[in-house]
């Protein structure tokens, strides 16, 4: 089986666009509350399309970086914490990653109910997405 080699730079360019995300996400809907998600439409769509966008791309750099180490993982929620775990996250910040998947899945599937709840998930685990973030960049020599 060839060894698989995803486009060379775009791990380090797809983290570049997670974190200015991250950032913009910090100055633009930072400290919206649930009365202003839910009162207004328009930035309901923007701050959840948004999470959607960054959960989406760090799953798929995450599962970028297992395939290059050849492991198998089923689903998305394995694919965060299995990366935490070759990163050297504990258990319980392993479990936190997983979680985000499933708050992507979440916003990506429309689930009305629990679209606020995925928003408050990511803003109290954004921290643990910066860790991961740069501990993949360190692995990369960026």
């Amino acid at each position: 089986m060839p060894k698989y080699e995803y486009a060379k730079g775009r791990i380090e360019e797809s983290l570049q666009y997670i974190s200015s995300e991250i950032k913009e996400f910090d100055l633009d809907y930072g400290a919206k509350t649930w009365v202003d998600y839910q009162n207004d439409k328009k930035l309901q769509k923007l701050m959840d399309r948004t999470i959607e966008n960054v959960l989406t791309a760090l799953i798929e750099v995450c599962g970028t970086i297992l395939v290059e180490d050849e492991q198998k993982v089923e689903n998305y929620s394995q694919v965060l914490a299995e990366c935490g775990r070759k990163f050297g996250f504990s258990k319980q910040e392993q479990d936190g990653l997983a979680k985000l998947a499933i708050q992507r899945n979440r916003m990506a599937h429309r689930y009305l109910n629990f679209r606020w709840q995925a928003v408050v998930t990511f803003k109290e685990l954004k921290p643990l997405i910066s860790m991961l973030l740069l501990k993949i960049l360190e692995s990369k020599g960026s």
